[in-house]
């Protein structure tokens, strides 16, 4: 963790990594992988970050492609915009804003939820940056929507919100709704630490899958996997545009997670080594493939280990190679998660009231929130010298 003071260019990037490699005497050598959020300063094809870092690995090792993914959490959430639902998202998070906004109108409807036996007793709020925080809201809008007309025709402003009295646009919500859920599950699954590069990427390929399934059995007039959209009889006359709309993000997922594509096959075969065609594999790993999968033995030890543990106790001079392949890919960052987790707990830790810490302090309370290591505090008080008796 480097402080950053100043501009955040891409040469102030590099200059600040390159000095942590370079102080803390770390072959460039050894790079195989840079994740980021994709923002222009790292991303750039000429003075970027990671165009200045791919020159410098070359330097040494001609031969060697540092991997350069884009956070998977991050471009799943981006996918979103090619669904075009702007039209529904903004009366929702207006609807939800002249509720909550005024104290006494707020606590009005709480008590109109309460007298009349809703099924819950408030709305939620949205955070315009979480695809997460909006799915959840417009499911409890939609669940609310009766008692919502209701209540805005008890204040004298059912006529601000047409919108909840037409059938296309109930329509589009509804299909909002459906879809932020099952984009919701994979956004829950993609997040958390100890998570390698081909997990996460298996559950991208399982809801292209899915997104598959789900246009053309909308195509179909099907609506198993919409359940509220089922419930309009509207729906079937809108199936074309919602079927387009999910090939749409389809093509869009494909598009922004080609980086990944680009090393499926190589995560394929570390993942599941027992089950790959030995002889499409690349060739210097085509003979260790083949003793792998003829040892019952490695077969039980691969069932029962961890995958990173069952690598790790593979004789490297029998399997050199796959061993090599496996470090590789098990080392990769699917996403930023770890970083962004750690940003939380800085502002959390560097608040208003604690304004005086510096770098220093900051990075060692840093290290304390987020490590998993328990310190042996018997250990460290017996290590004192001197013990004051006010301590």
């Amino acid at each position: 963790m480097e402080t950053l003071k100043g501009t955040t260019r891409g040469e102030d990037l590099y200059d600040k990594v390159s000095g942590v490699i370079e102080r803390l005497k770390l072959p460039w050598c050894k790079l195989a992988n840079v994740t980021t959020d994709g923002s222009p300063n790292l991303t750039g094809k000429n003075v970027r970050l990671l165009k200045r870092i791919q020159d410098k690995v070359k330097e040494e090792n001609p031969e060697l492609d540092v991997i350069f993914l884009h956070c998977i959490i991050h471009q799943e959430a981006l996918c979103k915009s090619i669904l075009k639902l702007d039209h529904v998202v903004k009366p929702v998070v207006k609807l939800v804003n002249c509720i909550r906004a005024r104290g006494l109108q707020h606590r009005q409807f709480i008590k109109f939820l309460e007298e009349t036996d809703a099924d819950h007793q408030d709305l939620l709020c949205h955070s315009h940056v979480r695809w997460l925080s909006l799915g959840k809201v417009c499911r409890r809008v939609w669940e609310l929507k009766e008692e919502i007309s209701s209540f805005l025709e008890l204040i004298g402003k059912a006529d601000d919100f047409p919108e909840l009295s037409n059938a296309d646009w109930l329509c589009d919500f509804a299909f909002a709704v459906d879809i932020s859920t099952h984009m919701n599950e994979l956004n829950v699954k993609l997040q958390g630490k100890d998570q390698f590069v081909h997990e996460m990427y298996t559950n991208v390929r399982a809801f292209k899958a899915k997104l598959t399934l789900f246009s053309r059995q909308i195509s179909n007039k099907s609506f198993a996997h919409f359940p509220t959209l089922a419930t309009l009889k509207e729906a079937p006359q809108q199936m074309k545009k919602y079927s387009k709309s999910l090939d749409d993000l389809h093509g869009e997922f494909c598009r922004r997670f080609s980086d990944f594509e680009k090393i499926d096959e190589s995560l394929q075969l570390v993942s599941c080594p027992l089950s790959q065609d030995y002889e499409t594999a690349p060739q210097e790993l085509q003979l260790e493939l083949i003793d792998l999968q003829c040892d019952s033995v490695l077969k039980e030890k691969f069932n029962s280990l961890k995958l990173d543990e069952f690598y790790a106790s593979r004789s490297e001079a029998k399997f050199p190679n796959i061993r090599r392949m496996a470090q590789r890919m098990l080392v990769l960052f699917g996403s930023t998660y770890v970083c962004e987790q750690t940003f939380t707990v800085m502002n959390i830790n560097k608040s208003r009231h604690r304004s005086q810490l510096n770098d220093e302090h900051l990075r060692s309370v840093l290290g304390i929130a987020t490590t998993k290591l328990t310190p042996n505090f018997d250990a460290l008080a017996k290590k004192g010298d001197q013990q004051h008796c006010s301590h």
